[in-house]
């Protein structure tokens, strides 16, 4: 199968799997689709981790399952399968961390980029490399990450960035050594796993329409959530806790 899904300690880890460069077709994003759909509604799930095997995270679409464009209708079912696919992580209820085992390539470079944390291995790199075979790629995902000029560098030529660049340019969260990568991730996924379930399931949402939301409606937006978080057991619980210092045992309710 090419992405496996593992769960362990209310984390979720979510593997491509496709050797040799976990390059992606139609069949690895409807099984990406499916992985973060069962992500969000699992309930002994908090937090996933996004992650490839051997020495790529993802070196972008596959060339040999490209549609026909001499085919009514399958550009536009392969067009709107690969925007589904980012969807699908991006709108996932769990906060979803990108943990990039090597280059991040064209299609690669966006499934990360719909991830919610970056972090690196020091031999990772990233491109937009649609321009060589005659494409155009994700600009519009590009644009989010970097200003207008380097968003254009990258666009119209192919740029191959290293991790240490774009660490170095504040898109990355931190660049480790290749060993230290799952270890910094299953870290930052205990983080979260540790947190009410509820909150931060409201926190994922709020962060997603804040891309989206002006800042004075979008603090409303946010306000809302707090008042009915305020009501749920679990901040109940987590008041209790302080007060009686030990850790709160949350319940999802």
């Amino acid at each position: 199968m090419s992405v496996s899904l593992e769960v362990s300690e209310y984390i979720a880890v979510v593997r491509l799997d496709k050797p040799p460069v976990n390059a992606v077709d139609r069949a690895t994003r409807q099984r990406l689709i499916e992985a973060f759909d069962e992500v969000s509604e699992r309930s002994d799930v908090r937090v996933a981790i996004l992650t490839g095997t051997g020495k790529h995270f993802c070196a972008g679409a596959d060339l040999k399952d490209r549609p026909d464009p001499g085919k009514p209708g399958d550009f536009l079912g392969h067009n709107r399968l690969t925007r589904e696919t980012g969807n699908a992580i991006r709108e996932c209820a769990k906060p979803v961390i990108a943990a990039v085992n090597g280059p991040a390539l064209g299609a690669g470079f966006g499934l990360m980029a719909a991830c919610d944390i970056f972090l690196a291995s020091e031999d990772a790199s990233f491109a937009m490399p649609e321009i060589n075979v005659g494409l155009a790629g994700g600009v519009s995902m590009l644009r989010t990450m970097f200003g207008r000029s380097f968003t254009r560098r990258m666009f119209f030529t192919g740029l191959r960035v290293p991790a240490a660049e774009l660490y170095r340019r504040g898109v990355l969260e931190e660049v480790v050594p290749a060993e230290r990568l799952m270890p910094l991730a299953l870290q930052i996924a205990q983080e979260i796993a540790a947190k009410a379930p509820l909150a931060v399931a409201y926190a994922k949402q709020a962060a997603n329409m804040m891309d989206l939301m002006p800042q004075r409606d979008g603090y409303r937006f946010e306000q809302n959530f707090t008042m009915a978080l305020s009501r749920t057991e679990d901040a109940q619980e987590a008041r209790k806790a302080f007060l009686e210092k030990r850790q709160p045992v949350y319940q999802g309710r």
